[in-house]
């Protein structure tokens, strides 16, 4: 019962139902309109040559690291695997060749130290020239 006399005060009230439909539509709009970008890629330009293969390329000097710190220098087992024992087979591999390129074939369970020593050996020995060997997975 209401005793009061005289008009009733009505509260104003706010519909949120039109207003959550709109805002749902928005977020539709944007979610179909947005472009996905991936970032975890790394784009690089690689610089492009014009000129012509070298004629003669530089002899490779293959050094094979086993898994418990054997070297092997051309398919020829390295005796001393000191630095300066591998020093003085990358000399000898080298026979007065102008720059050529170590290529080091580690063993995935090799020491990070055999491969350094190889590393020394050959700067040691003047030879700037040095890559790794990797193999790809099947």
């Amino acid at each position: 019962m209401d005793f009061r006399k005289g008009r009733r005060e009505d509260y104003p009230e706010i519909n949120l139902i039109p207003f959550i439909d709109i805002l749902l539509v928005i977020v539709i709009f944007l979610a179909v309109t947005t472009t996905y970008a991936r970032f975890a890629e790394l784009k690089i330009n690689l610089p492009t040559s014009s000129a012509a293969q070298t004629p003669n390329p530089p002899k490779q000097i293959e050094v094979a690291v086993s898994e418990d710190g054997r070297y092997e220098i051309d398919s020829t087992v390295v005796g001393d695997a000191s630095i300066d024992g591998l020093a003085t087979a990358l000399k000898k591999a080298a026979a007065n060749e102008n720059e050529p390129v170590v290529v080091i074939n580690a063993d995935a369970r090799a020491t990070h130290q055999s491969v350094v020593n190889v590393m020394e050996a050959a700067r040691r020995e003047g030879l700037t020239r040095i890559t790794f060997a990797t193999q790809t997975n099947p």
